[in-house]
C-alpha cells in the first residue's frame, strides 16, 4: 500500500450517518425494533460494536438527525467508558485477591483464571503482607475462592486443592 492510499484509509469521514475519525465509527442505522433510528459505535478493528443506542429522528420526522462534531464526541466518549467497563469486569472475574489474618501476619492469597480454550486452569497463589511469594500451585479453572478455602489451604501448608 503506498503513503497516499494509506493516508485516504486514516482520513476522518463525516457524512449524516457515517462519521470515522480517532479510531471510533458511528453509523446510524434503522432501529429493526421500531419506526425510529440506532446509532452504533465501532471501535477500528473490532468486529462487533461497543455501543448501540437510540439515534433522535430529524425534523421531518422520518428521517435520522444528522451526525455532528458533539454528538460524535458524546458518543466517543460514552463508548469508550463502557469498553472500559467491560475490561475492569472481565478482569475483576478473572483475578480474585482476598487476605487471611494468619498467626504469622496477613496472607494475601490471589486467584488468576487463565481462560485457555484447550487448557482452562487457574492459579492459586500466596504472599505474605511484605509481598514475598508463599505458595503457587495450579488448580482447576472452576476453583472457588473464599476465606474458608483460602484459609483452608493455608492450614494444609499450600498443598494442591483437591
Amino acid at each position: 500500500m503506498n503513503e497516499a492510499a494509506a493516508d485516504d484509509a486514516a482520513a476522518p469521514v463525516k457524512e449524516p450517518c457515517l462519521w470515522c475519525d480517532d479510531g471510533w465509527t458511528a453509523r446510524v442505522i434503522k432501529n429493526m425494533d421500531d419506526d425510529g433510528w440506532a446509532v452504533e459505535m465501532i471501535k477500528d478493528g473490532e468486529p462487533e460494536p461497543a455501543l448501540v443506542g437510540p439515534w433522535t429522528m430529524g425534523r421531518d420526522k422520518k428521517n435520522p438527525k444528522p451526525l455532528d462534531s458533539a454528538a460524535f464526541n458524546t458518543l466517543v466518549k460514552t463508548a469508550s467508558e463502557v469498553l472500559r467497563r467491560h475490561e475492569q469486569q472481565l478482569h475483576a472475574t478473572l483475578h480474585k485477591k482476598l487476605t487471611v489474618n494468619t498467626e504469622s501476619g496477613p496472607v494475601n492469597v490471589t486467584l488468576d483464571i487463565v481462560a485457555d480454550e484447550y487448557d482452562p486452569h487457574a492459579l492459586l497463589g500466596a504472599c505474605d503482607a511484605a509481598g514475598e511469594e508463599l505458595a503457587q500451585v495450579r488448580v482447576d479453572a472452576g476453583f472457588k475462592l473464599t476465606k474458608t478455602s483460602a484459609h483452608a489451604w493455608i492450614e494444609d501448608d499450600f498443598r494442591r486443592p483437591d
